[in-house]
């Protein structure tokens, strides 16, 4: 089964377990106008983690904080535990991965900004993470798993680019 086909599914039980959008969430706003569409990324919220059913596979669920689009993203076990142990407010005895680099730009001196997710090409989604440091500013290319699951750790935004809703499957 294409990895299309598999969001699609994960997306749809997801929408069963929340709840599709409501009428009120689909009104447009007053005077009658639809509200407008502002450019660039816009801010998500890691919904949840979860396992389709059919595939057993894990898949994180975003939300556009702007539109309330969404964005289902199939990812490996160790990713999905990587995203959800944050998410639950768990502190492992031991540091994961994402834990240590955390520290270690802490130690650096270096902070990290905010992850954006930045396309979607062939059904594989690509990121990039922001940091800032002295030697100023730096974008480093990124699973987007790995940059969901620093962002909430570091508790900084979370990004998706337009043209990522758009080329993604609709749920």
């Amino acid at each position: 089964m294409r990895t299309t086909s598999r969001t699609v599914a994960i997306a749809l039980v997801t929408l069963a377990v929340a709840g599709a959008p409501g009428r009120a969430d689909l009104a447009p706003v007053a005077g009658g106008d639809v509200a407008p569409k502002l450019g660039g990324p816009q801010e998500a919220q890691v919904v949840a983690v979860v396992v389709d059913p059919r595939t057993e596979m894990p898949a994180v669920v975003l939300e556009g904080k702007r539109d309330k689009r969404r964005v289902v993203m199939t990812i490996g076990p160790a990713e999905a535990t990587g995203i959800a142990v944050p998410l639950q407010g768990v502190t492992p005895p031991r540091p994961l991965t994402h834990d240590l680099f955390l520290t270690l730009f802490g130690r650096l001196k270096v902070s990290l900004t905010r992850v954006v997710i930045t396309d979607l090409r062939n059904d594989i989604y690509y990121a990039t993470v922001h940091l800032d440091g002295a030697a100023g500013e730096m974008t480093l290319d990124s699973r987007p798993s790995d940059a969901i699951a620093l962002a909430i750790r570091a508790k900084v935004p979370v990004l998706i680019e337009d043209r990522v809703f758009d080329k993604g499957p609709r749920i």
